[in-house]
C-alpha cells in the first residue's frame, strides 16, 4: 500500500489515509481577525488623533505594539478579552473625564463627581479594587489548597477568576493614570513606570499574568497560592506607601527619566524582576512538596526561611522609615506568622496538591529563562539611557552594580543548568536565594544605598 500517498489497494475503497496541517493563518478564528482589525483600527485612530504631539520614537513604539500584542493574543486567546476589556474600561474613564467645555485640572476634579470614575475607574480606584482582588485571590487559592478535594477545585477557580480581574484593574488603573498625568499638565505627562508606586503596580501585575500564562499550559492551579504570596507582599508594601508617603499622587519627572528609554527598559526590567519571583515561590512549592514527610522541625528549612523573610520584613521597614506605619506593619507581622504557620500544619495536603517535581522544574527553568532574556535586554537599554543622560555607559552606582550581580546569578543558574543538568534541590535552593538578591537590586538599594538612581528613594 502506498500509505505515503494515500493510494488504496485495487478493489478496495480509496480513503483519505492523510491529513495536512493547516498553516497557521488558516487556524485563526473569525475572532482572531476581528481583534487584529480592532487593534489596527485603534492605531490608525491614535495616529490620526494624536500623531502630531508623538516623536519618531513615540510613533515607532506604537507602530511595532499592534503586531506584538496582536501575536501575543493569537498565541494566547485570552489576552484578547483582557485586550479589549483594559481598552473599553480605559476610554470609558478617559470619555468620562472630558466634560464640556471643561480642559485640565478641571477635568481631573470630575473623578469626584462622575460615579464610575469616582468608585472604580480612576486611576487609584482602580488600583486599589486591584490590591482588594489580589489579595482574595491568595486567599481562595489558599483555600483551595488546603480544603477537601471536592471544593478545592471550585475555590481556586474563584482565585484564578480573580486574579484575571486584577490583572485587568491594574492595567486600567495604569492606562488611566497615564492620561490623568497629562491633565495635570503637559509638560507632566509621562508613562506611569516612573517611581516606587508605579513600579509595585507593574510588578504586581506581570507576575501574576506571567503565572496564569502557565496555570494554564500546565494545567494546573495549585501554584497560585504560593505564586499569590508574594504578589500580595508587593500590593501590601504599595499600600503602605500609598497611605505614608503619599505615593499615589503623580508627580513630574525628574530630568534624568525625561526620556523614551524608560518606556523600553523599565517595562523590561520588571519582567525580569516578576518572573524571578515566580520562579522563586515555585522553587519554595518544590521544596515543601520534597520536605513534606519531615517530622523534625530543624529540617524544614524552607518553612522557616520563608517565615523569616515575611516576619523581618516589617522590622526593617520599621528601623528604615521610623515610626510611620508602624500599626500597618504589626498587623502585616501577624498575618505573616499566621500563613507561616498554616503550612507547617498543613504541609502533607499541600504536597499532595501540588503538581509533579517535574511540572514545578519546568516552570521554575521557563520562568528563569523568560525573565534573563528580558533582564539582559533590560539591562542593555539602561547601560545607553546612561550614556544618553549621564554621559557614560556604566558607572558602578549601586543599582547598576546589583543589577550586574543579579544578572551573573541567572546566567549562572542557566549556564548550569543546560551544560551540567542541575536540577533538584540545589536548583531550587538557588532560585530561592535568588529572590532576595533580586528583592535587595530592587528595593534595598532604594532603602540602604544612594547614588544616581536616588529618584526611587523610600
Amino acid at each position: 500500500m502506498n500509505t505515503a500517498t494515500g493510494a488504496a489497494p485495487r478493489g478496495t475503497p480509496a480513503t483519505k489515509t492523510i491529513t495536512l496541517n493547516e498553516g497557521f493563518f488558516s487556524r485563526r478564528s473569525p475572532f482572531d481577525w476581528l481583534f487584529a482589525a480592532l487593534m489596527l483600527a485603534g492605531a490608525w485612530f491614535t495616529f490620526s488623533r494624536y500623531g502630531a504631539y508623538m516623536d519618531v520614537y513615540e510613533r515607532g513604539i506604537l507602530v511595532a505594539a499592534v503586531p506584538a500584542l496582536v501575536s501575543l493574543a493569537w498565541f494566547w486567546r485570552p489576552l484578547r478579552w483582557l485586550t479589549l476589556a483594559v481598552i473599553g474600561f480605559s476610554l470609558l474613564a478617559i470619555f468620562s473625564y472630558q466634560g464640556s467645555g471643561l480642559e485640565g485640572q478641571a477635568q481631573l476634579a470630575r473623578s469626584e463627581n462622575v460615579f464610575w470614575l469616582k468608585y472604580f475607574l480612576s486611576s487609584q480606584s482602580a488600583i486599589l479594587w486591584m490590591s482588594m482582588l489580589f489579595f482574595m485571590s491568595t486567599i481562595f487559592y489558599w483555600l483551595g489548597m488546603l480544603s477537601s478535594p471536592q471544593h478545592s477545585g471550585s475555590l481556586e477557580l474563584i482565585g484564578s477568576r480573580l486574579a484575571w480581574v486584577a490583572v485587568a484593574m491594574a492595567l486600567i488603573g495604569t492606562m488611566v493614570r497615564w492620561y490623568e498625568s497629562y491633565l495635570i499638565g503637559a509638560d507632566v505627562g509621562h508613562i506611569p513606570v516612573s517611581n516606587l508606586y508605579e513600579v509595585f503596580v507593574l510588578f504586581s501585575w506581570l507576575t501574576a499574568a506571567f503565572y496564569l500564562y502557565f496555570e494554564a499550559q500546565y494545567k494546573t492551579r495549585a501554584l497560585g497560592a504560593f505564586v499569590m504570596l508574594v504578589v500580595s507582599a508587593a500590593v501590601g508594601f504599595l499600600l503602605w506607601y500609598t497611605v505614608v508617603r503619599e505615593a499615589h499622587e503623580i508627580q513630574p519627572l525628574v530630568p534624568a527619566l525625561k526620556s523614551w528609554w524608560m518606556k523600553l527598559h523599565v517595562p523590561a526590567n520588571f519582567i525580569g524582576y516578576g518572573t524571578f519571583a515566580l520562579s522563586a515561590m515555585v522553587a519554595f512549592a518544590y521544596l515543601i512538596k520534597q520536605q513534606a514527610g519531615q517530622t523534625r522541625w530543624y529540617k524544614l528549612a524552607p518553612l522557616w526561611l520563608l517565615g523569616i523573610v515575611l516576619c523581618f520584613e516589617p522590622v526593617v521597614f520599621r528601623k528604615t522609615v521610623g515610626d510611620a506605619g508602624s500599626g500597618y506593619w504589626a498587623v502585616y507581622f501577624g498575618i505573616s506568622a499566621l500563613i507561616v504557620a498554616s503550612i507547617v500544619f498543613g504541609r502533607r495536603r499541600i504536597a499532595a496538591r501540588l503538581p509533579s517535581f517535574e511540572v514545578l522544574d519546568d516552570v521554575m527553568y521557563k520562568s528563569i529563562a523568560v525573565g534573563f532574556a528580558f533582564f539582559t535586554v533590560a539591562t542593555v537599554l539602561g547601560a545607553l539611557w546612561a550614556a544618553e543622560a549621564w554621559g557614560g555607559y556604566w558607572s558602578w552606582d549601586p543599582k547598576e552594580t546589583w543589577a550586574l550581580i543579579v544578572w551573573l546569578n541567572y546566567a549562572a543558574w542557566l549556564h548550569m543548568r543546560l551544560m551540567k543538568g542541575l536540577r533538584g534541590t540545589v536548583a531550587a535552593w538557588w532560585a530561592l536565594v535568588g529572590l532576595a538578591v533580586t528583592s535587595f537590586a530592587f528595593l534595598g538599594v532604594n532603602m540602604f544605598l544612594s547614588g544616581l538612581h536616588s529618584y526611587g528613594t523610600l
